[in-house]
């Protein structure tokens, strides 16, 4: 290494390290103003060849947006088609508009800090009412995710010597709380599916209240149950088998394997089988899909409940409960399999869930009732034996 004094375009003296890469190519790092300067970085420059950690300066002059596609394509190989949607989403909205055509070397962690606090703050008008609400913490998080992938990608490669996403403060994602149904509040939701009044329900009316059913005792998600087919419900063993979920992308199905990657087969209540038979019985051919519909064969996902308009918004408001989305029967049918004496092994393995951690996590209100029927039990127990003596007042 070497450290030369040089003149700039306005005659001003500055000075550049000359130094050799460690692929053996000379260099040069110009532009300090104070010789100190340039023997500081000189220094640092070996400590971090010598340790590894060394970063090429111009190899960090690439973007975010040019790194991105990689990121993208990465990301394409081993996430489901939502949620491969829902990233590319984040990148387009949230991440592309702010730090896409920033060079990965110039991000600071102060400007991703302004940016996640911003994403997520109110936006308000002179007058201090809010003019366009923040973004939930989800897609705060998934949003700061994104970035912080690609910068991830941008170390790894030695474009940048630590990523500057990283220790950033975020937003804790808050669990909302679940809504569960009664057994008869699910049949009324389900009877709410019906509005054909004095004569036989259509069809899909019919085909309606199986699937309120099915997803309130089952607890089956919705792409698992649309994906199920006539010939692979067991009616003598009530089994079905799920080992494909059928997603819907961009108005187009996605037929891809179940979350958490495991096939399952779940057990269904004898009380569901004149449903069923209404429903399929009369039918052509029994490979047919359960629950068919105009969407590519497959039936449409309702919209969110906050929208008037779909079925089932409208049903859950003639069965007198609260507005929810599909997906909130599964939380019913979860308790409803507690309350039926289910443990949580059952339980874990009928949801789908890794591990009975994760069930006793998501639904541990469920199983709060079982820490006074212990005590209760613990408590039998011990005065089966007696007493033999008498516990005296401190």
């Amino acid at each position: 290494m070497s450290i030369e004094a040089y003149e700039n375009t306005a005659g001003v003296t500055r000075y550049a390290v000359r130094y050799r890469k460690p692929t053996g190519k000379w260099t040069r790092k110009r532009g300090f103003k104070r010789k100190r300067d340039a023997v500081d970085w000189e220094a640092a420059n070996t400590v971090s060849k010598n340790t590894g950690t060394w970063v090429d300066p111009t190899m960090g002059s690439v973007t975010v947006g040019d790194l991105a596609p990689a990121w993208l394509a990465k990301k394409a190989l081993v996430a489901k088609p939502s949620y491969l949607d829902d990233l590319e989403d984040a990148w387009r909205i949230h991440v592309k508009p702010v730090f896409g055509s920033t060079r990965v070397l110039d991000i600071r962690r102060g400007a991703v800090q302004e940016w996640v606090t911003a994403l997520g703050s109110d936006k308000l008008d002179d007058k201090g009412e809010v003019t366009e609400p923040g973004r939930s913490a989800s897609v705060v998080l998934r949003a700061h995710g994104v970035l912080a992938g690609i910068l991830d990608d941008a170390m790894a490669d030695h474009r940048i010597a630590e990523n500057p996403a990283r220790g950033v403060t975020l937003p804790k994602k808050r669990r909302k709380p679940h809504t569960y149904l009664t057994a008869g509040q699910l049949m009324r939701l389900a009877n709410a599916c019906i509005t054909t009044m004095g004569e036989r329900p259509t069809y899909e009316e019919r085909k309606r209240r199986l699937l309120v059913l099915m997803l309130g005792t089952i607890g089956s998600r919705w792409g698992e149950t649309i994906e199920i087919h006539i010939d692979e419900i067991d009616f003598d063993r009530h089994r079905i088998p799920l080992d494909l979920s059928a997603t819907q992308v961009r108005g187009k199905i996605v037929l891809g394997t179940l979350k958490g990657e495991e096939a399952r087969t779940v057990s269904f209540p004898a009380f569901l089988d004149p449903y069923l038979h209404d429903v399929i019985d009369g039918r052509e051919n029994s490979d047919q899909l359960l629950f068919t519909g105009p969407l590519d064969g497959y039936m449409r996902q309702v919209d969110s409940p906050s929208k008037d308009g779909n079925w089932f918004s409208a049903a859950c408001d003639r069965a007198g409960v609260p507005r929810m989305t599909m997906h909130d029967l599964r939380h019913t049918a979860a308790s409803l399999m507690v309350r039926s004496g289910a443990n949580v092994k059952l339980v874990q393995r009928q949801l789908g869930h890794k591990s009975a951690a994760m069930t006793l996590d998501v639904y541990a209100d469920l199983f709060v009732e079982d820490l006074d029927s212990v005590a209760s039990a613990m408590s039998d127990m011990l005065l089966t034996y007696g007493v033999s003596h008498t516990v005296k007042a401190a």
